[in-house]
């Protein structure tokens, strides 16, 4: 995929159906990661107990830095931090599967985008706010990014993952072995999306 492909400024985008939208926490935002702005507030959240599964829990807060800068810079994906009321409260990796571990498990397709995301921690937790995230980036990979399908790699110990993603439409694949864990694949299509947020959508199809 080239670098244009992660410039939501100049990347593919087209309008969030009206049904979509309406779904769509209103005051969430995406916008493009600073790395010379927001990696402290992403090292904070990453050393927190919650933050096992995200596996960088003992990276410093350079390396943290670096890992950034090296995404941003490697061409193959993308790193957005989501505000919410305009502060920040999750984070957004996107990437293109061919060129990760991941992509050696399954046959890739060019609109395939692989996506990681992360919520920063709550003052004061706030019912189903994962899942308006979760929406919200599955809305911004489809609409914003132009994907056709979703690719995730969660943790296999990570269970309340599991059912976030299926509520917004992933199909479980098999479980798979990865460098840094034990991992399902799993597969959101755009009209799976769609169905999942219509309510007419059933998961344990094979994908």
């Amino acid at each position: 995929m080239p670098v244009e492909r992660w410039d939501i400024t100049t990347g593919p985008s087209e309008a969030v159906p009206a049904t979509m939208r309406a779904a769509l926490h209103p005051r969430m935002t995406i916008r493009p990661l600073s790395v010379s702005h927001d990696i402290a507030t992403l090292h904070r959240w990453f050393t927190m107990d919650y933050a096992r599964f995200w596996n960088m829990q003992d990276l410093s807060l350079d390396e943290t830095r670096r890992f950034y800068a090296d995404l941003l810079a490697g061409g193959h994906g993308g790193a957005y931090l989501g505000l919410c009321d305009g502060a920040p409260a999750f984070v957004v990796e996107c990437y293109d599967p061919a060129h990760e571990p991941v992509g050696t498990h399954y046959s890739t397709r060019g609109d395939d985008i692989g996506m990681h995301f992360f919520v920063g921690p709550a003052d004061t937790p706030v019912r189903h706010f994962t899942r308006d995230v979760l929406r919200h980036v599955m809305a911004f990979s489809f609409y914003t990014l132009g994907a056709r399908r979703v690719v995730v790699e969660p943790d296999a110990r990570n269970d309340k993952v599991h059912a976030l993603n299926r509520a917004v439409g992933f199909v479980y694949d098999r479980q798979i072995t990865l460098p840094q864990k034990t991992a399902w694949l799993a597969f959101c299509t755009r009209p799976d999306f769609e169905r999942s947020i219509r309510g007419d959508f059933n998961n344990e199809r094979p994908a």
